[in-house]
């Protein structure tokens, strides 16, 4: 309901129409899809007193959740570089982040995490399973998959996670070097001159990444 009403307001008030709650907009409908993919299925069977659920429809939920959990990592180090433009380059930020740029960057991102879930997806159900019909989690998670495969999938999956890593591993540096430029460019403003304000623009997206 939260991401949601995030959606709604940014999409029907004029006045947030900017870079930064675009990309917000974006953020919030991965966290309600990612959302949507595994808890519609566990309440439903919760409901109806039944834990199954079909190879298709198994396939669809980890390749969905995997695609967005992977793009919201890419919108989360998007967002960064807004927050970078914005406090160290600000008599650029309407050229550099404007809609054109944000609509690529936001594309950008989604695309990420749809190709990696193919690369991932395909890689783990190219396994030939035969180590049982149960999945110890309440959804279709690839490790818990993994255990019943009866095919070698050792070689395939680490260099499936070593790309993984280095993924993650280049946000996660980006977003680091992007913050300590962004606090060393807060620290140059003078506290009279908009010090908190430029702070307070950054923290809750840090927060966040935390």
């Amino acid at each position: 309901m939260e991401n949601f009403l995030i959606f709604m307001a940014i999409t029907f008030n004029n006045y947030l129409h900017t870079p930064m709650y675009f990309l917000l907009m974006n953020l919030s409908l991965l966290d309600l899809g990612s959302i949507s993919v595994i808890v519609p299925k566990s309440m439903a069977n919760s409901l109806m007193d039944t834990r199954s659920i079909s190879y298709a429809g198994c396939v669809a939920q980890a390749f969905f959740l995997i695609s967005l959990v992977r793009a919201d990592f890419s919108l989360l180090t998007v967002m960064v570089y807004d927050r970078y433009v914005t406090t160290g380059q600000p008599l650029h930020y309407e050229r550099m982040m404007n809609i054109r740029a944000c609509v690529k960057m936001a594309a950008g991102a989604w695309i990420s995490g749809i190709l990696y879930s193919v690369l991932r997806t395909g890689n783990t159900f190219a396994s030939i399973f035969c180590g049982g019909n149960m999945v110890d989690q309440f959804f279709c998670e690839i490790p818990q998959l993994l255990k019943l495969a009866c095919s070698d999938t050792y070689l395939s999956e680490v260099g499936v996670l070593v790309f993984s890593a280095c993924l993650l591993l280049g946000c996660f540096v980006f977003i680091i070097v992007s913050y300590v430029k962004i606090f060393k460019s807060v620290l140059r403003i003078p506290f009279d001159q908009g010090w908190h304000k430029a702070l307070s623009t950054c923290l809750p997206h840090f927060t966040v990444v935390s």
